[in-house]
C-alpha cells in the first residue's frame, strides 16, 4: 500500500478544482517547465551540431597535424614523411606547397590561397577528392599546369572547366626593366565545393611540381600534412613527434591551428545554456505560486487532515507530491519534445524558410549555411535532471507553508 500522503497529494491533481484559476496556472507551469527544457535541448544540439560540422568541414580541408621548418621551406621532407608514417596513429602523409597567388581571367582578378599538392598522396590526408563537383584531384598532372578552384572562386572568376586563366606570383623577376610578378597561364581541371566559404571562395590547388616551379622552391616543400586514426589524438601524437623527428621543426595540431573556432562555439554553448536555463528556472518556480495559491484554496482540508491526526510532515509530502507532479509531467514532456525537434531541425527549419520565405544562415556570412543538430545524451540527462530537481526544490516553501497551517485557524470562519 503506498502512503496515503501519495494518495491524497495524487487524488488533489485529479480531483475537480473550484478555483478554475489554480487548475490554469498550474498548467501553464507545466507548459512552462516543458517549453524551457524543448528550447534548451534544441539549442544545445544545434550547438553540438554546429562543433561537430565546423570540425569535420574544417579537416576535410585542413590536416590534423602540419610539420614545417621553423623559417623557410622544408628541405628533408621526405625523411620526415618516413619517419613520421612510422607513428601507430599516423594514417596518412602528404607533401604540400603554400603561398598566396592572384588569378586573373578576362576582367576578373581575384586573391587566393594557392598549395600545391600530390593527387594520390591528398587523398590519405583529406578529403577534398570527395567534394569534386567537376573533374577530379588526379587531372592536376605535373608539368601540365591545371588548376583546381573553389566554386565560389570559379564563379567570381566566371570561369569553367576547360577555360584558361593567369595566376600571379607576388615573388618578383629581376629584369632590367625592374622587379616584374611571375605569371603562369593555368587550364581549369577541377572545380570543387565543401561548403564553407572561406575555402570556395578562397582556395586554389595545382600540382605541387607545379608550385614548385612557380614559386622557385627547387625540391623543398612548405611542409608535410599527416592524418590521424583518432583526430582528438592529434595534440598527444604532435608532442611525440616532436621527440621523435630530428632537425628544427614546427609541428601543429588541428586544435592549434582552429583554437578560436572551436573555443568561441564552447563558450557560446556555455552562455546558451545559462540563458536558456533560465527559461526553465522561471518556469519551474511558477510552482511556488501555484501551490500557495492551493495551499490557500485547501486550508479547509489541512485543517481536517490535522484534526484527524496528520502530523506537519504528513501536510508537506502532499503538497510536494503535487508540485513534483508537475514538474515531472513538464520535464517528461519538455524532453520527449526537445529531443523530437533537435533530432528533425533538418526537416522543420527548411520548411520554416520557405514558408515566411527567409533563410537564415546565408551562405556567403556564415561558415556553414544548414542548420545542424546532434543531441548528446549528457546533455539531456543533465537538462532534465536538473529541471527536475529545480521543479522539487520549488516545492519546498509552499509545502512548508501548508504544514505551519493551524486547523483552529483555518476552521474559524468555515
Amino acid at each position: 500500500m503506498p502512503p496515503y500522503e501519495l494518495f491524497v497529494g495524487l487524488r488533489y491533481m485529479r480531483a475537480k478544482r473550484r478555483n478554475h484559476f489554480i487548475s490554469f496556472i498550474s498548467l501553464i507551469s507545466t507548459l512552462g517547465i516543458a517549453l524551457g527544457i524543448v528550447v534548451l535541448i534544441t539549442v544545445l544540439s544545434v550547438m553540438n551540431g554546429f562543433q561537430e560540422e565546423l570540425r569535420s568541414r574544417i579537416l576535410g580541408v585542413a590536416s590534423h597535424v602540419e610539420i614545417s621548418a621553423f623559417a623557410g621551406p622544408l628541405e628533408d621532407w621526405r625523411e620526415v614523411i618516413r619517419q613520421a608514417q612510422t607513428h601507430p596513429r599516423v594514417q596518412g602523409a602528404a607533401p604540400y606547397i603554400m603561398a598566396q597567388g592572384m588569378l586573373s581571367y578576362d576582367q576578373a582578378v581575384q586573391g587566393a590561397v594557392i598549395r600545391g599538392i600530390e593527387p594520390k598522396e591528398e587523398d590519405t590526408v583529406a578529403d577534398i577528392g570527395r567534394h569534386m563537383k567537376r573533374g577530379r584531384l588526379t587531372d592536376l598532372k605535373p608539368g601540365g599546369f591545371g588548376i583546381v578552384l573553389g566554386i565560389e572562386l570559379a564563379q567570381a572568376l566566371g570561369v569553367r572547366v576547360g577555360d584558361k586563366l593567369t595566376v600571379i606570383a607576388p615573388q618578383g623577376t629581376v629584369t632590367p626593366a625592374g622587379i616584374l610578378p611571375r605569371l603562369k597561364q593555368f587550364t581549369v581541371v577541377g572545380i570543387f565545393e565543401v561548403d564553407m566559404n572561406v575555402y570556395d571562395s578562397g582556395l586554389a590547388l595545382i600540382h605541387i611540381q607545379d608550385a614548385a616551379r612557380l614559386y622557385r622552391m627547387g625540391d623543398a616543400v612548405s611542409g608535410v600534412r599527416l592524418k590521424l586514426a583518432d583526430l582528438f589524438a592529434a595534440p598527444e601524437v604532435s608532442r611525440e613527434l616532436a621527440a621523435q623527428l630530428p632537425g628544427n621543426l614546427l609541428i601543429r595540431d588541428w586544435t592549434q591551428q582552429n583554437a578560436n573556432f572551436f573555443r568561441a562555439i564552447q563558450m557560446e554553448k556555455r552562455v546558451m545554456f545559462v540563458i536558456m536555463f533560465f527559461i526553465v528556472a522561471v518556469a519551474a518556480f511558477n510552482i511556488v505560486s501555484t501551490l500557495v495559491m492551493v495551499v490557500t484554496d485547501k486550508q479547509a482540508d489541512i485543517a481536517i487532515l490535522r484534526t484527524l491526526g496528520a502530523t506537519p510532515a504528513s501536510i508537506m509530502k502532499i503538497f510536494i507530491v503535487q508540485g513534483t507532479l508537475i514538474g515531472l509531467i513538464g520535464t517528461v514532456a519538455g524532453v520527449v519534445g526537445g529531443v523530437l525537434l533537435a533530432s528533425h531541425i533538418d526537416v522543420v527549419v527548411p520548411a520554416i524558410e520557405r514558408l515566411f520565405g527567409v533563410h537564415f544562415l546565408a551562405k556567403d556570412v556564415y561558415y556553414i549555411s544548414e542548420l545542424p543538430s546532434q543531441v548528446q545524451a549528457t546533455d539531456v540527462i543533465s537538462i532534465g535532471v536538473v529541471s527536475f530537481l529545480l521543479s522539487l526544490l520549488a516545492t519546498l516553501y509552499p509545502s512548508w507553508r501548508a504544514a505551519r497551517t493551524h486547523p483552529a485557524e483555518a476552521l474559524r470562519y468555515e
